[in-house]
């Protein structure tokens, strides 16, 4: 009679572990990346690209989609690994790098790199162009303790512009986050300041960490590390004036990068932990909606 009511408790734990979850888990990162800072996929070769951040190779990986292994590696010369934060994609199928990490508050050289949609099953390539901005409000290097706004992990391309999201780092975080627009043309650029939006007060909790717009750009979502900010109900381009809304994961891991991989569904990716391996997960909105 114990052993039965044991078995019948560890039933209803695990029960009750299952209804609350919500990531699926589709594959483990390759071990040679721990760091992967930013995810898109391109339905035409079906693999998912992903980049690592600083002290890394400059280098994208193509993954196919069932069980993660490299299937292509794409060196990109002429083209430093200062931070790379994410990595987004345009509506004819170029990529974009974004080389705009600046945990410090202190780099002079943020900018975004285009590589070309036909040198993705090349070993090497270099830039198309490079698109190269600075924030018109920063005017110390580093700013005060107070006023570290200016690093970034999060961006998309859309109609000819880039939408890059801050990752506040000022003391006394309150989880403002800055929307900045920068023309994606080669050359230099100031960032445009268009608004800005909260999370919550809680940096390890609502820090944002990647973005992505869906393929028929209805949705934007933004990552933290166990929650997603959705934002949708929006006019065209008017991102901000749209409904937002939070949706826990029900998940806590250093998540780095999410994309859409359809209109209805999420990519996830991790960072590896001391006890822990870098995993991919999948979510569909839907579920990420339904389940508490």
């Amino acid at each position: 009679m114990k052993n039965f009511i044991l078995i019948l408790v560890a039933f209803v734990l695990l029960a009750c572990q299952n209804s609350s979850e919500k990531l699926t888990k589709i594959f483990d990162l390759p071990k040679k990346l721990k760091e992967v800072s930013g995810i898109v996929y391109t339905e035409k070769d079906n693999l998912f690209w992903v980049l690592e951040d600083s002290g890394n190779p400059s280098v994208i990986y193509g993954l196919d989609t069932q069980e993660g292994k490299i299937q292509r590696k794409l060196a990109i010369t002429e083209a430093r690994n200062g931070d790379w934060e994410d990595i987004t994609k345009d509506v004819a199928g170029n990529l974009y790098i974004g080389d705009f990490g600046n945990n410090g508050n202190k780099r002079k050289d943020l900018c975004i790199y285009k590589i070309d949609k036909n040198a993705l099953d090349k070993d090497e390539t270099i830039p198309s162009y490079k698109v190269s901005f600075s924030y018109p409000e920063q005017k110390e290097f580093p700013p005060k303790k107070s006023e570290l706004f200016f690093d970034a992990e999060s961006f998309f391309e859309y109609k000819g512009n880039f939408y890059l999201f801050t990752k506040n780092r000022s003391k006394g975080y309150d989880g403002t986050v800055f929307v900045y627009k920068i023309p994606n043309v080669a050359g230099n650029h100031q960032a445009l300041l268009i608004g800005k939006f909260k999370t919550c007060d809680n940096y390890r909790h609502c820090v944002i960490t990647s973005a992505a717009i869906s393929p028929d750009a209805s949705k934007i979502v933004f990552l933290a590390h166990d929650k997603v900010f959705l934002f949708e109900n929006y006019k065209e381009g008017d991102f901000l004036n749209g409904t937002q809304t939070e949706l826990k994961l029900n998940n806590f891991s250093q998540k780095e990068a999410i994309c859409f991989k359809d209109n209805k569904t999420l990519i996830i990716a991790e960072e590896k932990g001391n006890l822990s391996k870098a995993n991919v997960y999948e979510i569909t909105l839907e579920k990420l909606k339904s389940v508490p």
